[in-house]
């Protein structure tokens, strides 16, 4: 049985991964904590690893190569809401075998730890999951950029690069509604 370890500080996200994962024949720890994840990839000892690239305040890239070098053969998958190719260089560069941006489907997640779905006499289809429409995710993205920023919009909209009343327009309609499966 494939072993997961899941380091993520979002316990919400932390807990549907898990989900999902178990019904795909994972065996699945989490923590959310930087130093929790190195003890737990020592007791738990797994065959794969989702590591969330910012945990609390910490930077997860800064744990690759201690877990790398606990667990030389395991399968580092780095998941971070900051995707850039900048970080997506480094965290190869570090010993991470694969870098996505959140949100992630099952079936990527599953493509990016080299796993095949399990075969429960479920087809194919009932796996699949619609995409993330782009409106939902500008929307996810905002509020993560104005979480990390204490609710700051003037900081909020530099950091995006838009004029702040163009911020607080987007922050005023309501997220697109997300009918995707959990």
């Amino acid at each position: 049985m494939n072993k997961l370890l899941i380091i993520e500080d979002d316990l919400a996200l932390s807990a549907a991964l898990a989900r999902r994962l178990t019904k795909q024949g994972f065996e699945c720890a989490q923590c959310n904590d930087a130093s929790e994840g190195l003890l737990m990839a020592r007791q738990f000892n797994p065959s794969h690893i989702l590591l969330d690239m910012k945990i609390a305040e910490q930077n997860g890239l800064t744990l690759i190569k201690p877990l790398r070098g606990l667990l030389p053969k395991v399968k580092l998958v780095l998941l971070t809401g900051y995707a850039s190719i900048a970080t997506a260089v480094e965290a190869i560069r570090l010993g991470a075998d694969n870098y996505l941006a959140k949100p992630v489907d099952t079936q990527t997640l599953l493509n990016a730890l080299n796993v095949e779905l399990e075969d429960d006499g479920q087809t194919q289809a009932d796996f699949t999951e619609q995409p993330i429409s782009p409106k939902r995710l500008e929307w996810e993205h905002i509020q993560q950029v104005l979480a990390s920023n204490n609710g700051n919009v003037s900081e909020t909209a530099r950091l995006l690069g838009m004029h702040r009343r163009t911020l607080q327009r987007k922050l005023l309609k309501k997220p697109i509604a997300d009918n995707r499966p959990a």
